[in-house]
């Protein structure tokens, strides 16, 4: 079964398990309308971001029962976003597949820790946990995902129109992915440093 070693380090930010004494950093994203807007489920209330870390701590841990990790993305002692990594396909964790995804806080836009913890979380998925590929599902009008898609390398492989029956309506659904052939091939990119 595999783990991945936690805490993840990058230049600006610590990857690693929510924990209690999170929720109130959580909660400044998580219960924001338009953060939440192209990811599943509503707006969160304190008890329910107090339940997504209770049931959110893997100490890296993936398995059949526990397929996916959610983790913290931490900066200057901060919850600035969490991160997203589930192991996905027929055969769940031996497929060798998995979804990633991600979501921050407003106020922290357009600083690369979106970039940053995802190319962490990418190198994990390919270095340390030896998937063949990482996919991503965005709804198709969520540009600052795609975008982000792109600068981590993932290309677009499917746009299903009016594909996804999404918060009460029909959306179009894209396909990002990049394979780990590719990852080695292009090089793994680097989060770019603002100016």
């Amino acid at each position: 079964m595999p783990r991945v070693r936690l805490p993840i380090t990058t230049e600006r930010l610590v990857l690693r398990s929510l924990r209690p004494g999170d929720e109130r950093d959580v909660l400044a994203y998580r219960s924001v309308p338009e953060v939440v807007r192209y990811i599943p489920g509503d707006p969160k209330t304190l008890e329910q971001v107090g339940d997504m870390v209770a049931h959110s701590g893997t100490a890296g841990l993936l398995d059949l029962r526990k397929s996916d990790m959610t983790l913290a993305v931490e900066h200057d002692g901060r919850v600035v976003g969490d991160v997203l990594l589930h192991l996905s396909g027929p055969d769940g964790p031996d497929d060798k597949q998995a979804e990633i995804g991600w979501v921050f806080a407003p106020d922290v836009a357009g600083q690369g820790y979106a970039t940053e913890a995802a190319v962490a979380l990418m190198k994990v998925a390919f270095d340390e946990l030896g998937l063949h590929r990482v996919w991503a599902q965005l709804d198709g009008r969520n540009d600052a995902s795609a975008r982000l898609c792109e600068r981590i390398g993932m290309q677009r492989e499917a746009l299903f129109v009016q594909g996804s029956w999404f918060k009460d309506e029909w959306t179009d659904l894209a396909i990002y992915a990049i394979r780990a052939d590719q990852w080695r091939t292009n090089g793994s990119p680097t989060a770019p440093t603002p100016a």
